[in-house]
């Protein structure tokens, strides 16, 4: 396995992980900002650079069912939010293939 190297953003604002500020998001990638996490507030994001994913499984959330990922930061390991892989009701189809990150996990890189 060869060196994992971090992706660096350019922007005016740029969301990074709390614990090591490695890079995560861009602010202009934020779909939404009216999410909740198990820390309170959260954002939905387009994209996400800098980050591991576990394995898929099941859960039942506020919205309905959904196959979710849990993402960690790929420099220090803290779990930072999750990605939607599939939501069964229809209504919810828009956030497939999105990346949720809570903003008590978060902090803004200068």
């Amino acid at each position: 396995m060869g060196l994992t190297y971090n992706t660096y953003l350019n922007s005016d604002v740029i969301y990074g992980c709390k614990s090591c500020k490695a890079h995560l998001a861009n602010a202009h990638d934020i779909i939404s900002r009216n999410f909740r996490g198990q820390h309170g507030k959260a954002y939905l994001f387009n994209t996400v650079v800098n980050v591991e994913m576990g394995d898929p499984s099941e859960r039942n959330m506020t919205t309905g069912r959904h196959v979710v990922r849990d993402i960690q930061c790929r420099q220090c390991k803290d779990v930072v939010g999750w990605k939607y892989d599939r939501a069964y009701e229809s209504s919810e189809k828009y956030k497939e293939g999105k990346f949720i990150l809570e903003a008590e996990l978060l902090c803004k890189v200068t």
